[in-house]
């Protein structure tokens, strides 16, 4: 990544805990608790989906590339607002701040497409089950995954380099809690016209192409369960896309409120707080959603519970 600035900006000032009064020693057992639980529950997933015959399945294969995904996205900013809760520093070095967009930003892309990889994966199951096995196998799977990463990181640099080639002016306070896009644009006194259309457009075909997949494909998943005669085979299809659509409403609700607005309302304490539900929050909910609502990860956490 090749950046200039017009600055001598060895490092920036995140604002986010500095205005929430003296709760730090609170928020930081909350956050500290929150972690924990995200990296464990994920990389029990994580283990299932690899040594469970129930879970040796494309729809599984994805999950746990999700669980995967959401301890990187975690621990791209919760051990650094730990650190800045422990110590009462809020400081992040200049390049330590060009590093944690790149991969922050680069999970949130990621995290989009994947979304959208397994609503295409539910619609073939459900819509057109006697091909399955030829259309998502298990080649399809692999590079359905990895053109996801790969675009996420590619994206995530685009807007990278072109965020860290604007003039800063020597302004280094962020209103945020960790390195992200719109409140660096709202810090910059350069011309963000450019990193903005970069904002639409790249969110038209990261965020929204998949996430216009993703309602198309549950158009055709319902018109096609709700012709199904037998109560109990509805119930057994709704039940197979409950957890990722429950997970697709958590993370996109967020995640566009947060990237598609403008960007002088990112000062405001909702502007703040709104992204740690996508990147925080989020991360740790999915294990549970898919667990309580998924009859074989059910199955899967009782075998393991019972080998221990």
């Amino acid at each position: 990544m090749t950046m200039k600035n017009h600055t001598n900006l060895t490092e920036f000032i995140l604002l986010g805990f500095l205005q929430l009064g003296d709760i730090h020693h609170l928020l930081f057992g909350g956050f500290f608790i929150i972690y924990l639980f995200t990296v464990l529950w994920n990389t029990l997933i994580i283990i299932m989906t690899l040594t469970d015959q129930r879970l040796k399945t494309p729809m599984y294969f994805f999950l746990g590339n999700l669980s995967f995904l959401d301890i990187c996205y975690t621990t791209t900013t919760i051990p650094q607002m730990l650190a800045h809760l422990l110590t009462d520093r809020s400081s992040i070095s200049y390049m330590g701040c060009v590093f944690q967009l790149y991969f922050f930003f680069s999970f949130v892309c990621i995290e989009c497409l994947l979304l959208g990889v397994m609503a295409f994966d539910r619609y073939v199951a459900i819509c057109n089950p006697l091909r399955y096995t030829l259309i998502i196998s298990k080649s399809i799977c692999l590079q359905l995954a990895t053109a996801s990463w790969a675009l996420g990181f590619l994206t995530s640099r685009v807007h990278t380099v072109y965020a860290f080639r604007l003039p800063f002016c020597g302004n280094n306070h962020i209103d945020a809690f960790y390195g992200d896009i719109p409140p660096l644009l709202k810090l910059s006194c350069g011309d963000i016209s450019l990193n903005q259309m970069f904002l639409v457009y790249i969110g038209l075909l990261i965020a929204w192409t998949p996430f216009i997949c993703i309602v198309v494909s549950y158009a055709y998943i319902f018109s096609t369960v709700l012709k199904i005669r037998s109560s109990k085979g509805r119930q057994k299809a709704f039940s197979t896309c409950s957890s990722h659509l429950t997970v697709v409403l958590l993370y996109y609700g967020s995640a566009i409120f947060t990237y598609l607005r403008p960007i002088s309302s990112h000062s405001s304490l909702n502007g703040r707080l709104i992204p740690l539900l996508y990147s925080v929050i989020t991360p740790l909910l999915n294990p549970i959603v898919y667990s309580m609502r998924n009859k074989d990860v059910k199955k899967a956490w009782e075998h393991m519970i019972g080998k221990l």
